[in-house]
């Protein structure tokens, strides 16, 4: 866990709304006179936005294990070099997505396996997990027909099927019931001032604490 700061992530599959959230989350801590810091995965660093066209937009063929290591790649620098030194600063980050990412999109959606891309993730990571990660939870259906209202383009990820989708939802949901103390799974069907209430209610329960 973070050691001085505090270290928020959203997680859940396209489409679910995390931007929005922690835009709006960000927007709270700031009124109260807390000091944020936003950011995503991939990308977030200079290296990192250049390895996050690589993935996501590349239109060649990339395998599922260079996959996940272009993602490990992106993590070791974004943590070294942007998300530890704002915790050692005392600062809340929030991101969006993480490790948890992984373990569903190249673990499950890519059938690498969610141990092996766990100890590769810990590994890239420095072992560093979140004080709380917010699941937005929604079906892949109702996730693609949010995307297809507001996308003219998909990245690879997106564009995957149903079913690839559906490995990813699964995975996110078992990786919340084992871990119930750090996520908070909220219904992303909900409107976005009830998802922002909650997130908030979490929130103020840990900055208390």
């Amino acid at each position: 866990m973070a050691s001085r700061g505090l270290f928020i992530t959203f997680e859940g599959g396209d489409g679910s709304g995390k931007t929005t959230q922690a835009e709006l989350l960000d927007a709270w801590l700031r009124e109260r006179g807390e000091t944020t810091l936003r950011s995503r995965e991939p990308g977030g660093t200079e290296v990192g936005e250049q390895l996050r066209e690589i993935v996501l937009h590349h239109r060649g063929e990339i395998s599922s294990r260079a996959e996940a290591l272009l993602y490990a790649a992106d993590r070791a620098q974004h943590i070294d070099t942007k998300i530890r030194p704002a915790l050692e600063r005392g600062e809340i980050v929030l991101q969006d997505r993480y490790i948890d990412s992984s373990l569903a999109y190249q673990g499950a959606g890519r059938a690498l396996g969610v141990d092996e891309v766990r100890a590769l993730s810990v590994w890239a990571s420095g072992d560093l997990w979140p004080n709380l990660t917010i699941l937005l939870d929604l079906d892949p259906d109702s996730a693609r027909e949010r995307l297809d209202s507001a996308r003219t383009r998909f990245d690879r990820l997106e564009a995957e099927k149903s079913a690839f989708h559906g490995r990813v939802r699964t995975v996110f949901l078992e990786l919340a019931a084992a871990e119930p103390e750090r996520f908070l799974v909220l219904d992303a069907t909900l409107s976005i001032e009830d998802l922002a209430t909650r997130i908030r209610e979490r929130v103020s329960a840990l900055l208390a604490a």
